[in-house]
This record gives C-alpha cells, sequence and structure tokens, in this order.
C-alpha cells in the first residue's frame, strides 16, 4: 500500500526521509552491529546520539547557555505536575485557559498550590485567543501559564501574554520548531514531541538555569525533580533512547530543509491554501477567529454531521486519513505540522472542492 496523507493531530506524521533512515539504520546502528533500541544508554555510541541531538536543537532554536534541555518521559502531561511542583515557592500560579491542555494542567497546578485562571476563551468553545495584555496577574505569583498552540480548537497565541514581570511557562507541544522562537522570552518551554517532533513517549523541557532548584518540597519524586534530570544529563534512569534517536534525526533533517525560519515560510504557505479555500466555500468553515488561527491544526466543520461523516469517511478512501474533529469541536482537523508536505495540503482542498461540488 502507498503511503497516506495523515492528517492525525498526534502521534503524526514524520519525514519521510527520516523514517527511511531510521529503518535503515534499525538493524544495525552506526556500524554497531546493533539497533538503538538493543544499546545501553550509558555507551559512548548512544551519548553520541543524546549530545549530538542537544546540540541540534540549541542551534535550531538559539537556545542560550544558561538554559538546560532536559529528555524526559511522561509527555507533556507529565509536566503539568512537575511545572508547579518545581516553581511553585510562593505557592501561587496564573494560568491562561485556551483549551483542554491548559485546563488539565490548571487542575493538576490546584494539587499544589493557589493556581488561578487569569484569562480565558471557554465562553466560545476556546475559538480565540482573550486578550493578555493586562491581565490582573497577582505580584506573588511564581509564574504565568500558557498553552501556546492549541492541538483541538486550532487557535495559537501571536503575541506572548503580558507577564508583568513573572516568569513564563509554554507548552509548545503542537507549535514544537514549527517556527523561531525567542527562547529568552520564556522561563520554561517544553514539548512533547509526538506531533511535530518524533514518536510519542519524550517531552523536552527547555528551563532556564536560575529555575533548576534544589530546594524543592519533599513530596516531589525524585523523578519529577528538574534538578535530577539536569543533574544526570537527562540519563537519571534509561530514558527513551528511541524517541531521543528519532528527534535527532528529525533536527537534522529540519537544519537540512533550512532550518526554522523555512519551517515557518512553508507552514505559512500550507496554511494559507487550507484557510483560503475555507474562506471561500459555501460548504465548510473554519471555527476559529482569524486573527488567531494555528499554522499546525485547522478545524472545520459543514452545518450536518451527516455531511461531516461522509466527508471523514471519503477523504479516508482517498488516502486523506485521521480528518475527524475532537469531539468537543465535532466536524474535521487538519493537523498540517513540518512534515506533511505543500502536496498534501493541496490534495486535501481538491477533495474539499470536488466533495462541495457533489454534495451542493
Amino acid at each position: 500500500m502507498s503511503r497516506v496523507y495523515n492528517f492525525s493531530a498526534g502521534p503524526a506524521v514524520l519525514p519521510e526521509e527520516v523514517l527511511k533512515q531510521a529503518a535503515a539504520e534499525m538493524l544495525d546502528f552506526n556500524g554497531s552491529g546493533m539497533s538503538i533500541n538493543e544499546m545501553s544508554h550509558r555507551s559512548k555510541a548512544f551519548d553520541n546520539v543524546i549530545q549530538t541531538a542537544e546540540q541540534d536543537i540549541r542551534d535550531l532554536m538559539n537556545i542560550p547557555d544558561n538554559y538546560k534541555v532536559l529528555f524526559l518521559q511522561g509527555g507533556a502531561s507529565q509536566q503539568f505536575a512537575a511545572v508547579p511542583m518545581n516553581l511553585m515557592q510562593n505557592k501561587k500560579a496564573a494560568y491562561i485557559v485556551t483549551g483542554q491542555w491548559a485546563k488539565k494542567a490548571l487542575a493538576e497546578a490546584k494539587k499544589y498550590g493557589d493556581a488561578i485562571e487569569v484569562a480565558s476563551s471557554a465562553d466560545k468553545t476556546f475559538s480565540y485567543i482573550p486578550d493578555c495584555s493586562d491581565l490582573a496577574i497577582p505580584e506573588d505569583a511564581d509564574y504565568v501559564y500558557i498553552c501556546e498552540n492549541n492541538t483541538i480548537y486550532g487557535t495559537k497565541f501571536k503575541k506572548l501574554p503580558n507577564t508583568k514581570g513573572h516568569i513564563l511557562v509554554s507548552d509548545v507541544s503542537s507549535c514544537f520548531l514549527s517556527e523561531p522562537v525567542n527562547v529568552n522570552d520564556y522561563g520554561v518551554i517544553y514539548g512533547g514531541v509526538q506531533k511535530n517532533v518524533g514518536p510519542a513517549g519524550l517531552v523536552i523541557s527547555i528551563i532556564r538555569e536560575d529555575l533548576i532548584r534544589d530546594d524543592v518540597p519533599d513530596f516531589v519524586p525524585t523523578m519529577l525533580k528538574w534538578k535530577t534530570q539536569a543533574d544526570n544529563g537527562s540519563l537519571y534512569n534509561t530514558p527513551n533512547c528511541w524517541a531521543i534517536y528519532m528527534c535527532g534525526l528529525v533536527f537534522k533533517w529540519l537544519k537540512e530543509q533550512g532550518g526554522l525560519t523555512e519551517m515557518k515560510r512553508r507552514n505559512e504557505e500550507k496554511a494559507k491554501i487550507l484557510y483560503d479555500y475555507l474562506d471561500s466555500s459555501k460548504m465548510f468553515k473554519g471555527t476559529v477567529r482569524k486573527e488567531d488561527r494555528s499554522l499546525m491544526n485547522v478545524p472545520f466543520v459543514t452545518d450536518s454531521e451527516e455531511l461531516n461523516a461522509k466527508f471523514i469517511a471519503q477523504a479516508t478512501e482517498n488516502g486523506l486519513v485521521s480528518l475527524k474533529g475532537h469531539r468537543t469541536v465535532g466536524g474535521m482537523r487538519a493537523s498540517i505540522y513540518n512534515a506533511m508536505p505543500k502536496e498534501g495540503v493541496q490534495k486535501l482542498v481538491d477533495f474539499m472542492d470536488k466533495f462541495e461540488k457533489e454534495n451542493n
């Protein structure tokens, strides 16, 4: 069977060149006579893999020297607890709730301190980003938290909130490495890799060194203490070696493509094809306020559940898969991450146009 165009929100499409290289190295990594999956995480060969991966992501994101890069297990959801555990000195935090994941992060933080919601877009099913220019952030808040790109709802912070001098913590899972960012704007920036960077089971956390403290509460598990992980170079225990290796291949691929500036250009070009069609269509419509649209996740609907289901079924038959929207939004969602080629988006739009004409 030929490869399909996979619009899944995550685990998601990976670059074909990366998959081919991983397949070629599966039985014999780098002349070692064994797979990366069989190799000791303490070996010189794997040490080279993780060190190279770290240097490549530092190069791609221009990560300053005073930030640590940690390759951790448990996905982004594990960091919902790790963030308050490691940062709540005053036991206070401010959360901007723009979707399910920020909502879950807030609920987790409330277990460890006084975490409050300072802005939300729940009133309109998270279809926009609220004004964050003058929020009522408590002066003694330890940090301000956002989910920067909302996978389910297809919104994106185009401008970071005014944190009034407080540390900004951002979950960037679904926009990770899709465009250049200024790492200095954040205290902590982290993302589960299974959407835009690699296979599931790994979260990459980029943390300013002064926020990696020893004086965290005694109840914080050893594994969730950032200092444990930082002091051991992400090798306190056996890490997700396979995912780190795969991310390393993706980092190399991104460099070869021209880095994050080029990725942003491509992603804008792809998103424009789909959004332009949605804006002109009489049958399909986007669900997000135009100025807050994500380049990565594009939810859209028809005015009929029956038509939505018919479209998804026929799209799947035509090799356009995983287009079913999240249950809280309904309809369809196309996730068009870095590895989705432009022709995949064009094929989707061509099929939408054909479907609209046939079902008018």
